[in-house]
Parts: structure tokens; sequence; C-alpha cells
């Protein structure tokens, strides 16, 4: 295969040419020009300028060629191509595209009964405390559903009676062919949408990525009829999951258009259309690939990647140590981590977008430049709001807010007079520094105003206000970079950071010595580093494909065999390229069978040979379980592994010459441009300035100093020295260490920082425990909370938000502290699940352990860890039977039992209570007890963890101030429940004329959830009395007391709108009438489990229909659980939403307490036996009507392929979900059993039956209530205003530290 412009690609830089690395941002578009003899020229240009130029990067390039040879333009009057090597470019077109959702439309083709597929996605929804719940929009226009379907074929576990083909997929794998193509039908379908004016068609069906003959069928119809892009999905990544390789093919085809348009534009402006020059742009995964083969689905890191590899390659120069990549723009941070190869993920969301593809992990936050300033209910907040490029910050002379950029501009960090003059109407104005000083001013007197009516006489100046946010900006940055290394075990501390990116050099010194890092090394093209980067990076070339063999020595041969075959496919594509020099790297995507958690992992060398595989390539398995222990503190013995996918990435080698040394300097110390004064923690300093095209080699900077260079600031802080390296960049030793003093007073800088560090303990506790669990449910559905609470147990930090677990913890701890007392002592861990001792449901096992300083005699604070166990006894597998009517039924309980002793873990104790039955009819001890014992072990490494980390915070701040913060930290969200609760009264009293609020809901059985509120306006309390509510129920939907008050703290935080720290002062302001004996709080030996499930989402219920904030959303979790003596198998199902006062109600989405992820389609049909026949959007009206309309439910239908026991635990199959101000209700759920015969028989809400082969299960789950009354008029509609996300929130978060909360999020 030959380069489409008949170019050789030898990557050089010889001759006369002029060579172009780009990077087109966002905002701006940085260009580094390697000039011949090796001479470099940069310059940086507003990516969007229509005015001056029609594109960014073609007219960098032009000014460059003008000003270097005097001549620009060919005869032809386009640029001049003559004179140009090679460029190298990485763009956020196709991201752009993704998050403005202006990719072309596309026709989703796809297996009848999934046409929502990918719009109900994991289910789960993205933020939990919104309820107006947003879903990404759809990247596909319009869904054809086709009538064909194969299955994997399960010989020996499928008593279907059928006669249905065998298809032969990848590996030897079998497939059932229930239905073939209909390919008269597909082709009148698709001709329907290509007279839409579609020309765009993503083909997703079930099992395409190992038997893809259906597809191809389909691609070919398309492509027969005239379709200019089809994409099928097993060519766009051939991975098992459905939904995420859907969305690939998706972004495939909706964003692949959108960039050969991009490229055609590009190439136009240039003389013969860039003929004879090698043209090269950055994918996801740091590598470059030809043009004509620059993907949408690949291009989505396309810019931040070129810094990582620019980091990479040229930190790693100055270093030995791991590199931590800190790179801060206008609107966000991408913070990564190199250490000697490159950290790839394979899957990864952006926008709300599932990528299956190789792509560097770059984490993005949201704090950069832009990120806007709040002061809310006494905590200073940075983002994540953003100013955006337009209008900008204030000093923009564009009208916009207050941002970190004027911070630092209040703070002499950033110098007008060194600044591009590119400000105001024509553009040629410098930075307004008066009109950032005035809105600082406003923003210092409500400051001000709020510190007096607290009782706080100081009064902050306008520098200690800028500097209080800087402070927390640069909290909020570091807590993703320790979540990145603290996550693997690593010590954050031994990094150097790498730090580029147009405002990282403000903040550089400042972040790393409060990571504790000691060196910073700033490129002398930091400015510019992600360009620079594109000129280093080599050109990539994948191969992958799926296998689903057993990684073993009967399988090494045929692995060697299809890595060969990958391998020669690939070296030929880079020969055909020009490469001379090219690097194969093979990699197996190796898991433990029963397990998620795959590995993506290379061979490493130098073993003794085992067999044909290992002799060829090297050692996989070593690789494998070294990176499992490292991710995971342990390896699983006498557990098959499987290679999921076989993958080849190959690599044609960059031979862009090394830079050249500057000159070294006669004297150390370089000459200043004068001082300016800089306020820093320290105080007030007048720094020298230097301007860095002066610096040579061996000069050395003494902090406080501020570095200008054309293209960044660079400020090297107090204690901090610079010296310039051989290559001209700057290598800044940092002084780390030491006691910080503050004092115990409330101060409003500090709380919001000691807000963000107290959640980062409960977060790497979080972590620890992850790593170290052993089960499914902790290790990866990360079904588990851990918190940090104050020596009173009142909780201060609680993570991950996970709703059934909100302040649940809390009632535990105090229960402990009421019955031990001032028995307890170090070295002692308590474990218990009890209700009645605070617990949620008993599998639901909580580890405490209280901790001791020295010099005091009692606990000084507590840390905890809930984790959901996969069985603890009880008379069903999973501890969670439906028709329960006593605790004893549902397994093991403890109220308060000290699992370790004087720091010894009581191993035989807690083996004979878990495995003793109950004295329950049928019970059992627990089915899976080395599992329950290490889980308990990692709870308690996890609580060991947090100990560490508040330790090393009271090292830092000492005991007293760390303690008084976490008073205030709860006193602040008291302040910010009391603003709310004012607001209420007030909101309630205009319109009903009383601050008295009434609900009543009622269970599917008629039991009544009672609730008055009564809300003193004047002091921001309440009193919520759930008097009338109902006795204790026979049966399991008695809730535990902890749980009424999680829904409550639940319904608070999502009232307020906005973070609050989620502690015990929320419920400060509230009192909780619960009556004893209740279904609320029931007795010491009634059965909970439904209570958790579902009486949780009645309280919800009750609570928002109180305070009348929107529709009932399905009330309900949708309780599956399916399987016989060998297997088991769980899942919640999502229904609708509830439409509120501005929204619709999101269809197909979790509610409330529950956010759980759904097993992907694949998955499920491979693991068990089971087919899933409908998967998709209820189309009977299900959401109630209204001027908004409520969420509709789901249709989910399971075929069994033999005979199981079906248990079913619903709710809202009696009474609908009520609509709101005039909002119809919802539809009720309904469950159904259709035999193998054709019979259909209604299920009741609650029950367990023994199903047969043949047999299929029909859900359909309960709409939400509508808004308002249908008969409203649009001019109605229109005055609730634009509910939608903000404008000016235009950072996408992504990478694994977002992509771990989102999955702790819906555990």
């Amino acid at each position: 295969m030959s380069p489409p412009d008949g170019s050789s690609n030898v990557l050089s830089t010889s001759g006369d040419k002029y060579c172009f690395a780009i990077d087109r941002g966002g905002t701006f578009t940085d260009v580094l020009c390697i000039c011949p003899g090796g001479r470099v020229r940069t310059m940086k240009l507003l990516s969007e300028d229509p005015e001056r130029y029609s594109d960014a990067p073609r007219e960098g390039i032009r000014r460059i060629l003008k000003e270097e040879t005097g001549a620009d333009l060919a005869p032809s009057g386009l640029v001049d191509t003559s004179k140009i090597g090679w460029v190298r470019m990485g763009t956020t077109v196709a991201t752009n595209a993704l998050l403005e959702r202006k990719g072309d439309p596309v026709v989703l083709v796809c297996n009848s009964g999934f046409r929502d597929l990918l719009y109900i996605g994991n289910q789960a929804r993205p933020k939990i405390f919104d309820l107006n719940i947003r879903k990404p929009e759809n990247l596909y226009k319009t869904v054809v559903e086709v009538d064909c379907r194969i299955v994997p074929e399960q010989r020996d576990r499928c008593q279907l009676t059928h006669n249905w083909n065998v298809l032969e997929g990848v590996a030897g794998t079998k497939y059932l062919e229930m239905k073939s193509v209909d390919e008269a039908a597909v082709r009148k379908s698709l001709a329907d949408a290509l007279e839409q004016g579609i020309s765009s068609v993503a083909v997703v069906l079930a099992h395409s990525y190992a038997c893809p003959e259906h597809e191809r069928r389909i691609g070919a119809i398309a492509r027969e009829l005239g379709f200019s892009h089809v994409t099928l999905s097993h060519e766009a990544m051939p991975m098992c999951r459905l939904v995420a390789r859907g969305y690939t093919a998706c972004a495939e085809a909706y964003l692949t258009p959108h960039v050969d348009r991009y490229l055609a534009s590009f190439k136009s402006g240039f003389d013969n259309q860039l003929d004879g020059v090698d043209v090269l742009f950055m994918q996801s995964d740091g590598g470059l690939t030809n043009m004509a083969n620059f993907r949408g689905a690949r291009a989505i890191l396309s810019g931040p990647a070129g810094g990582v590899v620019g980091y990479a390659i040229t930190g790693s120069r100055e270093t030995e140590l791991p590199l931590i990549g800190f790179d801060m723009g206008g609107t966000s941070t991408d913070v990564s981590r190199y250490a000697g190869i490159y950290e790839h993920v394979i899957e990864s969301t952006t926008a709300g977008v599932t990528i299956q593809a190789p792509q560097l992990d770059i984490n993005t936050v949201a704090a950069g430049g832009g990120s806007r300033l709040f002061f809310r209910s006494g905590l200073f907040l940075v983002g994540p709001e953003s100013a955006g490029a337009h209008p900008g910050p204030a000093c923009y002379k564009k009208g916009g807010p207050l941002t970190v950029t004027d911070a630092n501009l209040i703070l002499g960090r950033i110098l007008p007079q060194y600044f591009p003059k590119i400000f105001g109407p024509k553009e040629n104005e410098p930075l307004d520094y008066e009109i950032t000083r005035t809105k600082f001013v406003e923003l210092q007197t409500e400051i001000n105003t709020h510190l007096k009516a607290s009782g706080d006489e100081r009064q902050l100046s306008i520098e200690e206000v800028a500097l209080g946010f800087i402070r927390v900006a640069n909290e909020t940055m570091c807590r993703p970079i320790r979540a990145l290394t603290q996550s693997r075990g690593l010590d954050t501390a031994r990094h150097v950071l790498s730090c580029f990116g147009g405002a990282g050099g403000q903040h550089a010194c400042a972040i790393a010595r409060d990571l504790g890092i000691a060196k910073v090394v700033v490129h002398k093209y930091a400015g510019i580093l992600s360009a620079y980067g594109m000129a280093l990076a080599d050109v990539v070339q994948e191969e992958q494909e799926p296998s689903g063999l057993e990684f073993c020595d009967s399988n090494a041969q045929v692995l060697k065999e299809r890595i060969d075959a990958l391998a020669t496919k690939c070296h030929g594509k880079l020969s055909a390229q020009g490469f001379r020099q090219i690097k194969l790297e093979p990699f197996l995507h190796l898991r433990y069978e029963g397990t998620d958690g795959a590995l993506m992992c290379g061979p490493t060398t130098g073993n003794q040979s085992q067999n044909v595989l290992t002799s060829a390539y090297g050692d996989f398995y070593a690789t494998f379980l070294e990176r499992y222990r490292t991710e995971f503190g342990f390896v699983l013995q006498n557990r098959r592994i499987i290679v999921d996918d076989i993958r080849i990435r190959g690599l044609g080698k960059n031979e862009t010459p090394p830079e050249k040394s500057v000159p070294r300097a006669a004297d150390v110390t370089p000459i200043s441009e004068g001082t300016t004064p800089i306020h820093f923690d320290q105080g007030a300093f007048d720094a020298l300035i230097y301007l860095t095209k002066n610096l040579l080699a061996g000069h050395k900077i003494v902090g406080p100093a501020v570095l200008i260079d054309q293209l960044s600031t660079i400020i090297v802080e107090p204690e901090c020295s610079a010296n310039v390296t051989d290559c001209g960049d700057l290598v800044i030793d940092v002084k780390t260490g030491g006691k910080l003093g503050i004092n115990t007073e409330l101060d409003p800088i500090h709380l919001s920082i000691f807000s963000h560090r107290f959640m980062s303990i409960a977060e790497q506790m979080g972590r620890v425990l992850q790593r170290t669990s052993i089960s499914t449910n902790i290790k990866e559905r990360l079904d588990f909370s851990c918190a940090l609470f104050g020596p009173d147990g009142g909780l201060v930090s609680n993570a991950p938000h996970i709703p059934v677990h909100l302040g649940a913890m809390q009632e535990t701890v105090q229960y402990q502290l009421r019955v031990r007392g001032e028995t307890l002592k170090n070295g002692d861990v308590i474990l218990s699940n009890h209700p009645q001792a605070g617990g949620s449901h008993l599998p639901d096992l909580t580890v405490i352990t209280p901790v001791f300083y020295e010099g005091q005699p009692r606990a000084v604070f507590f840390v905890a860890s809930r984790g959901h166990h996969a069985d603890i006894g009880g008379i069903t597998p999973g501890s969670m039977p439906p028709h329960s009517t006593s605790l004893a039924q549902e397994g093991a309980a403890f109220k308060s039992f000290l699992i370790v002793e004087n720091g010894v873990f009581q191993e035989q104790k807690i083996i004979d209570r878990l495995t003793t039955p109950t004295e329950a009819k049928g019970a059992v001890g627990t089915r899976n007890l080395s599992d329950n014992l290490s889980d308990l072990k990692a709870q308690i490494a996890a609580n060991h963890k947090g100990i560490q980390l508040v330790s090393e915070l009271i090292g830092s701040y000492g005991l007293d101030v760390v303690q008084a913060y976490m008073t205030h930290i709860q006193q602040n969200a008291e302040l910010a429940v009391r603003d709310m609760l004012k607001q209420i009264a007030r909101d309630t009293m205009e319109r009903t004329g009383s601050t008295v609020l009434q609900a009543e809901e009622f269970m599917d059985d008629g039991s009544p959830i009672v609730l008055q509120v009564t809300i003193d306006p004047e002091h921001g309390s309440a009193i919520c009395d759930f008097t009338g509510s109902s006795t204790e129920v026979w049966g399991n939907c008695n809730a535990p007391r902890a749980i009424t008050l999680s829904a409550l703290i639940y319904c608070l935080r999502c009232m307020v709108g906005h973070d609050v720290p989620l502690n015990q002062g929320c419920l400060k302001p509230i009192n909780v009438v619960i009556p004893k004996n209740s279904i609320l709080d029931p007795s010491d030996g009634a059965a909970v489990v439904g209570g958790n499930v579902q009486t949780s989402q009645r309280v919800v219920d009750t609570v928002l229909k109180a305070f009348r904030v929107c529709g009932a959303s399905q009330g309900c979790m949708n309780n599956i659980t399916i399987g016989d003596e060998q297997w088991g198998y769980y899942e919640t199902v999502a229904g609708g939403a509830g439409a509120g006062p501005g929204w619709n109600g999101a269809g197909g989405v979790h509610t409330h307490m529950t956010n759980t992820r759904i097993t992907d389609p694949e998955i499920l049909e491979l693991r068990y036996p089971m087919i899933l026949k409908r998967f998709c959007l209820r189309t009977d009206e299900s959401g109630g009507r209204g001027l908004f309309v409520g969420g509709d439910g789901v249709e989910r239908d399971l075929l069994f392929r033999n005979p199981v026991t079906l248990s079913v635990m619903t709710e809202r199959r009696t009474l609908h979900p009520y609509g709101m101000a005039g909002g119809e209700p919802g539809k009720c759920g309904l469950n159904r059993i259709i035999k193998h015969d054709g019979r259909v028989i209604a299920l009741a809400a609650k029950t367990c039956i023994d199903v047969e082969a043949g047999d299929t299960f029909a859900m359909k789950t309960p709409g939400g209530g509508g808004y308002g009354c249908r008969e409203s008029s649009d001019k109605d509609k229109s005055s609730y205003g634009n509910q939608g996300q903000d404008a000016n929130q235009r950072f996408v978060e992504r990478g694994t530290v977002f992509d771990y909360r989102q999955a702790q999020e819906s555990a």
C-alpha cells in the first residue's frame, strides 16, 4: 500500500525544506517550524479568526514561509508547497464536533428490539444529584431495526429446541443463527434513509466482533445503494461489548465525514492539494497516521496526545523518575503519567460517548485559566463552569466573569506589558487590569460581608481573596494527580512534574509543593509542547482481532500464529509508507476467567523459554501477573486466564533530528529586566523579571522570580530555584515538607482546601479497597463507600456518593460510640451490619477503625468502609431473598463485633460467625467464605490507608487545626442547608401562605409513608415528621432508620442544586421524627432487604412530593435475580424519570437511590444461558403527559435457554408514579412470563418462580410523572427558562480518574 500522494515517508528534515508541527486547539493554534539547518520558529494564532483567515494551521504555515523565504504563494494563488518538507498536526476538529454534536447525520442499523440500546447505554445517569437528568444526545438521526440475530452456541448449557444454522466465529467459536438477514427489507429501509438525505451509516449487530457475516452483508447493501460512509462495528473496533462498540461505530460514522471535509478544506488552500508533501495527523494513542487514514473515533485526543509525547520524550532526559504531565490550558487541565512507556486505555468516555480504541490515559479536570470563581455559602469555589474563549476572563474586555486568570493578574503573576496585545474591539489592546480589580472589589465586599455576619471580624484584602482562589484551584488540580498515582499504589512524591500549556507555569511550583514533588521540568517550548510533540512522534499502525482462547501452553502455537499474521500485516502497511526503521509491539488483552478487569499486556524479556509463544515474543504471563498485582494488590490462584484480544502496535520510527544545545553562560546569574511585586502564600515580594530568550545553559534563577516567554509565563516561587539545562529547558527545585502555619479559626480559603483534602482521603481509601478486594461486587462493580468521621462519630467526608450510603455510616459509627465508648483502644477494628446499629441491609458490611494520636486518651477521629458482600448466608444465594419475613432469613448479623482486637485479626471467630447458620428455617452460613475474608481484610487495609493520610494531614497542620476544620466543614454544610430551607420557606409561603408541607405516598401493598415538614423561615431549620407512616410490615420492605436518613440527605442535596460537603452538618438544621417499630424504623428482627432497594425510593418520592419539586420517577429498582445451583445473575433495570419545571423526564435511566449499570448484552449472552430479545424504551406513552413529559420506562425481554429460578422484587406495579403541578402520572410497570407454548402469565410485583427452557420474562418498567398541565401554552413553557447545561461549561472531563468515579457513582 502506498501513500495517496505517492511520496516516500522518510520523516527527515533534509535539504532546504521547512517542516511544520501544528496543534490546532480549541482557542489557539500553535505552530512550530523546523527550518533548514535545524533552526526552530514558533507562532501562536487564534484558531478561529474568520475576518483574517479561513484556516489557522494553513495561515501559520503561510506566514512563516513568507517571513523566511519572502514568498508564500504559488502561481496558482495558493500556498506554495515546494519548500514544505512535511506537516504533522493534531486537531480538535473531531473533539469539537463531538462536544457540540455537529457531526453528520447517521442511520444506525441494529438488531430488532435494540433500537434504543445506545440511548439507554449502561442505564446509569451522568450526575447522581441532578433531578433534571441530561443524557448525551444520540449520535444517530434515525434507526433501522433488522430482524436478524446470532447468539453464542453454548452447546452444553442450551436446552432450547431449534434448527438454527451454526456459524463459525474467530478462534473456532461457534454461533447460532436464529434468523438470517432479510436483504430485501434492509435494502428498502436503507433506501428510505438515503432519501432523507442521510449518507452515513453505522451497522452495529450483536456478536459481530467475533462473527461478522451479517454486518458484512448489510454493509455491502449500503455501499451498493450509494452511502458515502459505511462503518461496520467489527471493523471500527473488533472487541466484545455491544454498547461500547456501538458508540465507537456511531462516532466513526458521525465524525469521519466531518473530519474528511476539514482535511479537504485544509488541503484546498495549498498548491496541488499538498501532493508530494508528507502530511500526518496525530491520533488519540500518541501515534501519527497518514492523512487518508485519519478517522473520527481515533481523533478525539489528537491535540492532547501531542503534549504527552512531547513531555515524555523531552522530560525523560532530565530525570529517571516517572513524570506527571501537567498541561493547564484555558478551560481545563490535562493530567497524565509517563514511566518509560505510554499508558494506554482501550475504553474511555468523552462527552457521554464511550470509545473503544487505544487512547493515551489523559485525565481532564475542570480547572483552567478560564475556570470561574464563586463564593457560595462560605466556600471559595473554582469551576467547573468556564468562561471559555468567548467572553473569556474579565480582563479580556468582553464582559466576562472573574476567573483563575484574573486572580493571577491581581497577584502580579501575569504582567500585561509582556502579554500579547490582542484584546479590545480592534484586538490591539492589553489585558484590562482595572475591570478585573473592580470585579474583585465586588467579590471582596461579598466575602467580607459574609465573614462579618458570621462573627468573624477579619477583613480580607483583594490580594488575599485572589490568593485564596488560586489555592483552591491548585487543590482542585492536585486531587486527580493523587488519584492517578495513589490508586496504583504509587507514591506521588516519587515523581517529577512536567509542566506545559499556556497557564501551567503560573501554578507548577505551588502544585509540586502541595504534592510533595521536589522537581518541576519546564521545556523551552512548554507553551506549545503539544505542537513539538507532533514533531517527535512516531507513525503508528494498529492491528487487532478478538480471540477468546484460554492463555495456556496448548494454545501457545495458535496465539503465536495469530500474532505473526497481525505483525506481518502491520509491517507491510508501514513498509508501504516508506519506513525503513519499524518496531512491532505485540499485546494480549488478558483477564482472569469470570472477571471484567482485562489488562493489555506486552511481553517481558529475559525469561526462560516455556513454549513457542514465549520463545518468539517474550513472557506475557509474567507481565500480566506483575500488572495485576500492581493494580489490584494480589493475584488469583488456580484461575484460568482468557485472551480477549490480540493486538499489534507498529511504529514507523521518527527521524526528526535532536534538539541543539544552547550556548553556555559565563556567569550563573542572568541579567534581569527589573522587578515586579507578586503575592505568594509567604507574603508579598519584589520578584525579578527574566526573559527566557536571554537565558543560557548553566544560568540559575533563585525565586521569587517571573520568567517571561513569548508563549507563557513561569513563576519561580520563594524557596524554589530554577536551573537552565544544556537544551535550554528549566529544571525547578521545589522545597517540600514542613508544618503549615494556620490556626483553628475558620478561614474560608482553608475551608475549601480542607474540603478537598478530606474528600481526597475518602477517595484514596476507596482506591485501596478496590485494589485489594477480591469479589466482583467490590472490585469491579465498585459497590462500596469509604468515609471519614470526627471524634463524635459525625460524618466529615464520604466517597463515592452512592445515594443509599449517604450519611448511613454515621449512624453505625455513633452506635459503636454509644455501645463501647471508653473501652475502644488502639488496635481495635469493629465489624457491623445490623439495621439497629446503622446498617442498610445485611450484605453491606461496615468496618470501623478508631484512630488514636499520641498523647490523646480517646479516638481523635474514625475511618470506616462499607462494602456489599456477595453472600453472608441466609435462605437464598446472594442473601437477598424476595420473600423474607425475618432478619435471620437474610444472613449473618453483627451489631458490634471486634474483628481486630489489639492489632490481631480474629480470623477464627469471624469464620465461626459467618459459617454458622442463623436460626431461620432453611438458612445456611455464607456460601463464599474466602471472598468474605479477603474483602474484610481489604476493608481493614482501606481504613489503614485513611489513618495514614489523616496522620499526614495532622503532621502538616496539627491535630487541633485538622479537628477544627472537620467541625468547620460540617458547619458549612449546615449553612448551605439552612440557606436552602430559608429559600424554600419563602417560596412555599408565597405559593401556599404556609411553611408547613405535607405529603403521603403508598407502597404497592397500601402501606403509607407520611411526611409533614415544618420549616422555620427565620433560622432555616425544619422538622421532618414521619408520624403516621405504616407500622412495620410482614415482609422485607422495612427500611432501617439509616436508609431513611440517607434518602433525606439525598433529597436535600438535589434541592440545594450545587456541590456542598455531604456530612453530618446536612441534617443539623433538621429534626427527623421517625416512629419506632414502623416501616421506617423496624424492630430488631424485622426483614429489611426490600427496604434498602424499594422503600428507600418511596421515601424519596414522599420528600420530593412534600417540597413539590418534580413529578415522581419510576420509584423502583426492578430487582431481578436469576440462577440455579451452579450460577446466579442479578440486575436492576432502568425506568422513567419525573419531569420538572423546565424539563422533560429522561427515559431508560436509573433514578434517585440507585444508579446501577447493567450488564452489556454480549457479556450477558456469553456468560449466562439467556438471550436478550428486547431492550428498548416503552412505546405506550409510559411517561406522564403534561406541559413537561415524564420519561419512558423500558421493555426488557429475557429468553431462558434452560430451566432456572426467577426472583422478582419490584414496586409501582399497582400505584402510579405521581405527576406534579397538574402533570399526569406515569404508567405502572408490568411483569409477565411468556411460556414456550405462547401462553402469557402475569406475575406479581414480588415473586419467585421456576421457569422452563424457552420461557421469556418480559418486563415493562414504570414511567416518570409529568409536570404542569398539558393544555398549557408554549408561553407557559418558555416561562420556565432554559434548564439545559450552562453554555459556558465547555470543558469535557475524561480519563481513568473520571471513568472510575462514574463507575463508583453507578454502583
